[in-house]
């Protein structure tokens, strides 16, 4: 700990500044940096994360001991800079509690408005502001935050309305009005009765009225809320750790919600869903922050082009626009013309796209908050090549501000233009999160979990979202709201996830209760198809086919700055010609694995893999793997034309045989009568083969050794499969890689059985191909022996599945069983079979680099595990020497960028 743990920020003082925010947060360092560019921000003071961990270690006793005299020192500098005294009845300063964590987390953490506030104080702001109204609205909302937040008031089930909103709807419902502004005095005045009732009955304690205990409550509440369900599940989602904690950022409220010359709204200094240079945003007129967000009534935009937009998409006239919906350029132009010059100094100043929030307080402009705006991958890309090209910054600074794995929305198939011509439109919305997304309706987030758990795509519809729905949203193919704007929670955190979603769909009735959702009249059930398009807002009844998204443009030139500074080389891991196609095109330069495998499961080839698997003798086997040859070869004439000049690295038949042979009954009998044979000897034969732990069983270079032949087959496929494209003009690249290997004898044994055949078929054929022989390490023995393996080895290829799962001592097939339950108690901080575990499996892949290198300088070295795809990952092997990394298809171009960031983070 420091020794200081409150920094104030305000017109006369800030201690913090942007470069802070491990300290401050990101919230709390960006309020500091725009009190020191001198844009108008209520003062206030930031608590800082340190005090975060001892809250989670230590409880609140031991944070208001630490930071009691700092916070009362706080307070005092707000009430100088406001000239207003917290707690103070007749002219009360209320202020906002909210949290801040370096790394954005929006809606993840809660937030307390209108602190301070009670019977005494609410008339005390009345009679100061001229506005009954305002005030009793202000305390309404004060008391349903904090009985919801700090009291901890909630609804019973997932099925139960909020209780506090069940209290509104009474009213306005016994009132006949529809929105909450329509309520008057009398009416708010009985909904704060009704409030404290409810928190009395259900609570067993009453409202507090003294401004310290609410203010001391709302500090620890958010610093309970770092550790709330959503907000371990987003920094689990977006590998934000745990220690980090969160500030608490102690503000002076400023109130948009006091007449028409009042108003709050979000903005972005340019498009957040598809990364257009152009200033958009939504604000609504006499409203506090929360309105906008919730989704409660209809934002207007802040541009005239927005608005002329908008109304485009929501089949709004011009005349209705203008009337009911007037974006601010039109009905405020002089706060308008302020905040649009606000925000070309923040992006000019952070160089980065911003998301922006603000309050207008009686026709005086005041910034809450500027961030990095959270935007879609597509965005991103576009954002990043668009600042490139104005000179805001340079190549490197413009790679390092994609985030790989966001890549992945751009790399996936879009709605076919053909078959949306033909597709019946039912609904149309707010286009939030660009992408295409077809699936089956459901209403309830963790029910859509479950669904796709049970290998199902859907689309979860609500009415509005919330961040307790955030694991439903993560699961869910795409999200549909009938509330809410372009800045709603669904909105941004769809962009934040990188997923299709539709907000704002005022057409539909949602009831889920009954789960249905309603459109025109027609009722569409739980489980009914639709599909969105994220990029134009439309919903559309049925499934919709996809093609494949165009990779020019901006990503293309993202791709080729990458490629300038990158030092691994990316590879694929392809099975077939197709996929082989595929990968080149994203950009690999050769494929890294082609599991021979994967090419046995299709049509008449099990049959005679089988076969040979239940030959009785060599002669046997010979007879069935010559039915084989042909069907080999012809695959890898496809994948060598389509990698014509590049290398491919195939690796021999690694999985246990059992896993070509029917297991159940059923199917063993129809195999015996497939086949002619009996179903006692099949029976007898699949006992046989049975393993206790067939993935440490007799597989890889153990087959090979056992049954030559089959090793011979293969190679030979190989061979002439490269002379027959050689002889068309290809220029085929042979790698052959030996599985499993532990003991230098191991490799040999196949290593003689490979050059023994290439020397047979050169001789028959009268020509020859270049060819290399290389291994596998993915057992610890083959890391820890690598030099003696090195020395006949021309290549290494790390599995790090295998290598993770024989070095962890986990079976991939039943860590599900554990390995959740491990993550969530800490003992991994990541899954193992997806981001590499750098502390115990990195050190024998550093192990096995060295050692290989020491006897063979020159061996080439790459990784050929689905670790070759994780950004993470791909870091660490730039940092362990390797050559190339290999993944699969759609994860090459994340691969690429990858390599390219840690080339120029490791240079710096």
């Amino acid at each position: 700990m420091s020794n200081k743990s409150v920094y104030v920020f305000g017109p006369s003082r800030t201690d913090g500044a942007a470069d802070m925010k491990n300290t401050l947060g990101g919230k709390g360092a960006n309020l500091a940096e725009m009190c020191r560019l001198g844009i108008s921000v209520p003062p206030g003071l930031t608590i800082s994360a340190e005090v975060c961990t001892v809250y989670t270690e230590q409880g609140a006793d031991a944070v208001r001991k630490l930071i009691e005299a700092e916070v009362l020192a706080g307070v005092a500098f707000i009430e100088k800079e406001m000239g207003k005294k917290f707690g103070n009845a007749a002219d009360p300063l209320l202020v906002s509690v909210r949290s801040g964590s370096r790394a954005s987390m929006p809606g993840m953490m809660d937030t307390i408005l209108n602190l301070g506030l009670n019977e005494e104080a609410v008339k005390g702001l009345a009679a100061k502001s001229g506005n009954e109204r305002f005030a009793w609205d202000s305390y309404r909302r004060f008391i349903q935050m904090y009985g919801d937040v700090v009291m901890g008031l909630k609804p019973v089930s997932k099925e139960d309305h909020d209780p506090f909103e069940e209290i509104i709807d009474e009213i306005k419902e016994k009132k006949g009005v529809e929105l909450d502004t329509q309520l008057g005095v009398d009416d708010l005045k009985h909904m704060v009765a009704e409030f404290k009732a409810l928190i009395a009955k259900r609570l067993d304690r009453e409202f507090p009225s003294d401004p310290w205990e609410q203010l001391w409550g709302a500090i620890m509440a958010v610093f309970e809320s770092w550790n709330n369900d959503r907000a371990k599940l987003y920094r689990k989602m977006n590998d934000i750790p745990d220690s980090w904690g969160t500030a608490v950022n102690v503000q002076s409220m400023v109130f948009g919600n006091l007449g028409d010359k009042s108003g709050t709204g979000v903005a972005f200094t340019r498009d957040a869903a598809v990364g257009e240079d152009i200033f958009n945003g939504e604000f609504l007129v006499n409203a506090q922050g929360e309105d906008v967000v919730a989704g409660i009534r209809t934002p207007q935009q802040i541009t005239l082009e927005g608005s002329r937009r908008w109304a485009q998409l929501a089949q709004v006239s011009e005349d209705d626009r203008r009337t009911k919906y007037p974006s601010m350029e039109e009905l405020m132009p002089e706060i308008y013309q302020q905040l649009l010059k606000t925000e070309t100094a923040l992006e000019n100043h952070y160089k980065d796209m911003q998301d922006i929030e603000f309050t207008i307080q009686e026709g005086k402009l005041w910034m809450l908050q500027t961030r990095s705006a959270k935007r879609t991958g597509a965005a991103m890309v576009r954002v990043a090549m668009e600042m490139l090209e104005q000179g805001m910054i340079d190549e490197k600074t413009a790679v390092l501000r994609v985030s790989p794995d966001r890549l992945n929305e751009l790399l996936h198939p879009v709605f076919d233009r053909a078959a949306i011509k033909s597709a019946r439109s039912i609904a149309n919305g707010l286009p939030a999160s660009p992408g295409a997304s077809t699936g089956q309706i459901v209403f309830f987030a963790d029910e859509a979990e479950q669904w796709v758990q049970n290998g199902l795509d859907v689309i979860l519809v609500r009415q509005e979202t919330s961040p307790e729905d955030l694991r439903g949203m993560a699961a869910a193919k795409g999200i549909l709201t009938a509330r809410g704007g372009m800045t709603s929670h669904a909105a941004v955190v769809a962009r934040g996830m990188g997923k299709c979603c539709v907000s704002g769909a005022g057409a539909i009735r949602v009831d889920p209760r009954a789960r249905t959702m309603t459109i025109d009249g027609k009722v569409y059930k739980e489980g009914d198809w639709i599909s969105l398009d994220g990029s134009t807002g439309l919903v559309y009844e049925g499934k919709i086919p996809t093609k494949d998204a165009d990779l020019s443009g901006d990503f293309g030139k993202l791709m080729d700055i990458a490629e300038r500074y990158k030092k691994l080389a990316v590879r694929a891991n392809a099975d077939t010609p197709e996929d082989a196609r595929v990968a080149r095109n994203f950009g690999a330069v050769g494929i890294g694995l082609c599991r021979t495998e994967h090419m046995f499961f299709e049509g008449d080839r099990i049959k005679a893999v089988r076969e040979m698997i239940l030959a009785r003798d060599e002669e046997g086997r010979r007879r069935a793997l010559a039915k084989l040859l042909p069907m080999q070869r012809s695959d890898f004439e496809g994948i060598f034309t389509a990698m014509d000049g590049l290398p491919v690295t195939i690796r021999l038949l690694d999985p246990p045989l059992h896993e070509f042979l029917p297991h159940d009954d059923v199917n063993q009998r129809e195999m015996a009568i497939e086949m002619g044979l009996t179903y006692e000897g099949i029976k007898h034969r699949v006992n046989d083969l049975h393993e206790a732990n067939p993935m440490m069983g007799h597989r890889g270079c153990r087959l090979g050794i056992t049954y030559p032949e089959i090793t011979e087959m293969q190679a030979r496929a190989i061979f002439e499969a490269a002379l027959n494209v050689k002889a068309q003009g290809i220029t085929p690249k042979v790698e052959i890689m030996i599985p499993l290997v532990g003991t230098v004898r191991e490799f040999n044994s196949q290593a003689k059985v490979i050059r023994d055949t290439a020397e047979a078929v050169f001789a028959e054929r009268g020509s020859t191909v270049e060819f290399m022989v290389g291994t596998m390490i993915e057992t610890p023995r083959g890391a820890l022996v690598a030099d003696s393996i090195g020395k006949q080895a021309e290549f290494f290829s790390f599995g790090t599945n295998d290598l993770t799962q024989m070095t962890l001592g986990f079976s991939r097939d039943d860590v599900g069983k554990f390995l959740p339950h491990y993550l969530k108690a800490g003992m991994y901080e990541q899954d193992p079979f997806q981001s590499i575990d750098q502390k115990g499996v990195g050190q024998l892949v550093k192990m096995g680099v060295n050692k290989g290198r020491s006897v063979r300088p020159a061996i080439k070295l790459g990784v050929c595990g689905e670790h070759g795809g994780d950004p993470a990952s791909v870091e660490f092997f730039h940092r362990a020497g390797l050559d190339y990394v290999s993944c699969s298809p759609f994860r090459v171009p994340i691969a690429r960028l990858a390599a390219a960031q840690a080339a120029i983070t490791n240079a710096k």
